[in-house]
């Protein structure tokens, strides 16, 4: 049974609800469970202050529930992080009488134009959930859960008989009790000593599932959110990175080189610095390097969000895909 994971983009505690609350920091943990059936509901609880709240929200989230109570600039910027981000599986509640047809030519063009507009339900919004987990489960094809696993860590801690405990998803692949995994961007190793799903001892993780991993061989300091415990041999991690870029079409002007940009990718939010730039063609399609202090950990072909945090209102720059 795979554990379905949803970001709840509403106004503050509008999660508190849909299931038993979980680990707090500045995004807010719910988890919620019938049967064998299991949803992790996400809040971006620093946003709109903090872009990055918002961003780890929507990078581990398979589902999104965009509450529109107000037509704004906060909207707006959850509409460009999901498009960015490439999230096209979701639902909207429109509150306060804003109607389907205000919101339809705002989203024309992006993931959200296919999310479904559903009715605000609290009781209603769980069961779906929860019937989209065992779907997901019945449907869960074996490459998407074939090979080497890979779990960004968001949490980590001692617990006293314990030892070292990370907090995490599995993002790719699959995990197993005594797997030995690299911590990646470091050069260190651990042992998985064993594997909490839902508060339920486990033998093995596969892609989707949150879980608690108790380590061996590792200290917590050692470890830091974003970091990522993996056995997979195709996991890189890079202190320059270069792509192709799309950005978004609000942005007002070209990107320039020597630009401090922020690179959103699994539960990495890093500083860096736009190196390189060359266009051939459209603007807003270029091909940059990036460079930066601490190393990015990602899959070949990955997406990573673009923000600029000077930008005011104007925060996701757009999406860079990995060469």
């Amino acid at each position: 049974m795979s554990n379905l994971t949803v970001a709840i983009l509403a106004p503050p505690d509008y999660a508190k609800d849909l299931g038993k609350k979980g680990t707090v920091s500045d995004i807010t943990f719910y988890n919620l469970k019938k049967g064998n059936a299991t949803v992790t509901f996400i809040e971006p609880t620093r946003y709109p202050e903090k872009l990055s709240s918002l961003f780890y929200t929507v990078s581990i989230s398979d589902r999104v529930v965009l509450v529109v109570d107000e037509i704004n600039a906060t909207f707006g910027e959850c509409v460009l992080m999901l498009q960015c981000a490439g999230k096209s599986s979701g639902y909207l509640i429109l509150k306060n009488y804003i109607t389907p047809d205000q919101i339809s030519p705002l989203i024309k063009g992006t993931v959200l134009e296919h999310y479904e507009v559903i009715e605000e339900d609290i009781v209603g919004l769980r069961e779906k959930m929860l019937g989209i987990s065992v779907k997901q489960t019945a449907h869960q094809k074996p490459h998407d859960t074939a090979g080497k696993g890979s779990v960004p860590v968001d949490s980590h801690f001692n617990v006293k008989g314990v030892g070292v405990v990370v907090l995490g998803f599995v993002a790719q692949g699959t995990i197993k009790k005594h797997d030995t995994l690299k911590v990646l961007p470091t050069e260190k190793t651990t042992q998985i000593r064993s594997i909490q799903k839902h508060d339920d001892d486990a033998d093995n993780a596969i892609t989707g599932d949150r879980v608690g991993l108790a380590l061996k061989n590792i200290e917590s300091e050692d470890l830091d959110r974003g970091f990522v415990l993996t056995n997979d041999p195709a996991i890189k991690h890079a202190t320059t990175i270069s792509g192709k870029a799309q950005i978004v079409k609000y942005w007002p002007a070209p990107l320039k080189e020597g630009m401090v940009l922020y690179a959103g990718h699994w539960m990495q939010f890093l500083p860096t610095r736009l190196e390189k730039i060359t266009v051939e063609g459209d603007w807003r399609m270029p091909t940059i390097t990036l460079t930066m202090e601490k190393a990015l950990v990602y899959p070949p072909g990955a997406r990573v969000v673009l923000h600029y945090l000077e930008g005011g209102k104007l925060r996701v720059v757009g999406s860079l895909t990995l060469q």
